[in-house]
């Protein structure tokens, strides 16, 4: 039963043939250590297979359409990682892309370690760090993250240093008013000064794309930001 519900989500959100059964199948096992994990590492707010295949593994890939077509955006951060969300799911879905899971706590990237080895991404590594600890700088196309934290000042600047030049954030959020709240306060915060290296809101686009996560009645948006880091 849930495992055609993984199919049809992942039907609606356009992966079919052997890219879909494929991915289905690395998909199952994925949800399988999760389920195996769960009780003792607290890996996500479940009830069962359904809630975690919509809640978390769709709603991971919902964004899946824009993400692709973002041009030039092979190296992607997952920041905040924690079970894997969204970074192993789009990791899946887009193997000629680069993906480095950002996680601070050591027995989730324990689990992360080993269900990439499970599962044989060869396109996918762990850091196990915060993300102001990365090193190098500035070395991502893309950063997403996913129930990671709200977009206050000092988070965003922890987030504009490891964009790459030409970067872009991909930010899961629920309902529109609440992420308007949220990029209203950046925007507030970088007439401040709050962000030297972008001068002013021209050269902070932002765009929110409504998303339709298969199978789930609840407001989803992508915001998308697009900053202009000046040297």
């Amino acid at each position: 039963m849930t495992d055609n519900l993984l199919e049809e989500g992942l039907v609606k959100l356009g992966l079919g043939g052997a890219a879909m059964h494929n991915a289905a199948n690395l998909l199952t096992r994925y949800i399988e250590e999760i389920e195996l994990f769960n009780p003792a590492y607290g890996l996500v707010k479940v009830q069962d297979r359904r809630e975690l295949i919509v809640k978390h593994i769709l709603d991971s890939l919902a964004p899946l359409s824009i993400i692709r077509n973002l041009p030039g955006k092979i190296r992607i951060a997952d920041v905040g990682s924690g079970a894997g969300l969204p970074g192993i799911p789009l990791a899946i879905c887009m193997p000629d892309a680069e993906f480095t899971l950002i996680e601070r706590m050591g027995r989730r990237t324990g689990f992360l370690r080993n269900a990439l080895a499970i599962l044989g991404l060869p396109n996918t590594l762990v850091e196990e760090t915060e993300m102001e600890k990365i090193v190098p700088a500035g070395c991502f196309d893309l950063v997403v993250f996913r129930a990671f934290r709200p977009l206050e000042p000092a988070i965003f600047k922890g987030l504009l240093r490891l964009l790459a030049a030409g970067g872009a954030l991909a930010a899961y959020k629920g309902r529109r008013e609440a992420l308007e709240e949220e990029m209203a306060g950046l925007l507030s915060a970088l007439d401040k000064g709050a962000f030297p290296s972008i001068a002013g809101r021209e050269a902070l686009p932002w765009e929110v794309f409504p998303l339709d996560v298969p199978f789930l009645e609840e407001e989803r948006h992508l915001v998308l930001i697009r900053p202009e880091i000046r040297g």
